[in-house]
């Protein structure tokens, strides 16, 4: 709107100083004194020219701001949109990886799959953005995953230009919280890198997340409750992790802040195999580069320098809070009969 208002008022400008310029010469001879008349109206003349120019510079410059600001706006927000799934290939010299962002919802399990289809996916590394999701989605995307034999870690790919062209990379300033986490546990060879942010907290009816204290619970959501978060017991120690990654959890009401899991709560709740990037993201073919070229394109750098190689870094949001009975956007699906 902004824009639209300052074009309009150049466009405005610019009309009024052409009518002026041809009133000129007829002004000038209706006023006593011409000459001094036609030196002032110069002058004056002079200076809307001069800014009307600069307003007609700036005005590029105002737009690709305003432009740029509300692209960094969507991009902040794509965490918390439903998961999309994508390849992210950096031929000729390493594998690629899938790039999965977004909140766990009840298609996401069918959208990987149909993502899946005819490509070989088996050891893939997946990097993760995610502010959480479903329960029992996240549960049964993770056993795809762990059947793939999936590597996993934390970050968001990014294209860095370099000398020799685009480079695809991961930047690790990005945000894996509540289901996301167990999303990450299952993982054959799990990595965070420093700068990334794990955070957990327990699971609960969606649609009363945002107001837990004050909303009312049938019996009925208590057993969904207890029944989900037993499924993610089994789940977890199926994946490997350990059952501090469930006290931990289950310790944190919605009505707090998430807790960010530390390097050594990382490592307590094992959800963390690994401190060598190039565990999980692809490996280089040396055997068709040369050696020169292997030594100048590590695989370490393909986790690019936190934000400075990134135009805006993920900001701090809360959590989506959600149990089975209802998907993370909010909105209420039907519950699934007591067992």
């Amino acid at each position: 709107m902004l824009v639209i208002r300052v074009f309009l008022f150049t466009f405005s400008l610019s009309i009024n100083l052409a009518t002026i310029s041809r009133a000129e010469s007829s002004e000038c001879a209706r006023i006593s004194d011409p000459a001094s008349a036609c030196a002032r109206w110069a002058a004056t003349r002079g200076w809307m020219l001069l800014r009307a120019a600069a307003l007609c510079i700036a005005l590029p410059g105002l737009v690709a701001m305003l432009g740029g600001s509300a692209h960094a706006g969507v991009t902040l927000e794509e965490r918390k949109l439903p998961m999309k799934f994508s390849w992210v290939a950096c031929q000729p010299n390493c594998r690629g990886w899938v790039s999965a962002v977004g909140i766990v919802t009840a298609d996401s399990p069918r959208d990987f799959d149909e993502f899946a289809r005819g490509r070989q996916l088996g050891g893939a590394t997946i990097v993760l953005d995610s502010s959480g999701g479903s329960v029992n989605d996240s549960i049964a995307l993770g056993r795809r995953w762990r059947n793939l034999g999936a590597l996993t870690t934390v970050g968001t790919s990014v294209q860095t230009r370099t000398a020799l062209g685009d480079r695809a990379g991961v930047a690790p300033e990005a945000y894996c919280e509540s289901m996301c986490v167990f999303l990450l546990l299952s993982g054959k060879t799990r990595y965070v890198p420093e700068g990334a942010h794990v955070r957990v907290h327990q699971i609960w009816m969606g649609d009363r997340a945002d107001d837990a204290k004050a909303a009312s619970y049938s019996a009925h959501d208590l057993m969904i409750v207890e029944r989900d978060i037993g499924r993610l017991a089994k789940y977890t120690f199926d994946m490997g992790g350990a059952g501090d990654l469930l006290s931990l959890s289950l310790n944190v009401p919605p009505w707090e802040d998430l807790h960010e899991l530390s390097s050594a709560e990382l490592r307590l709740t094992n959800l963390v195999t690994t401190d060598a990037v190039a565990e999980v993201l692809p490996h280089m073919d040396t055997a068709n580069v040369p050696m020169a070229d292997a030594a100048a394109k590590p695989v370490q750098d393909r986790f690019v320098a936190k934000a400075m190689e990134t135009e805006t870094n993920p900001q701090s949001a809360k959590s989506t809070k959600t149990a089975e009975a209802h998907v993370p956007t909010g909105v209420a699906a039907p519950s699934p009969p007591a067992k």
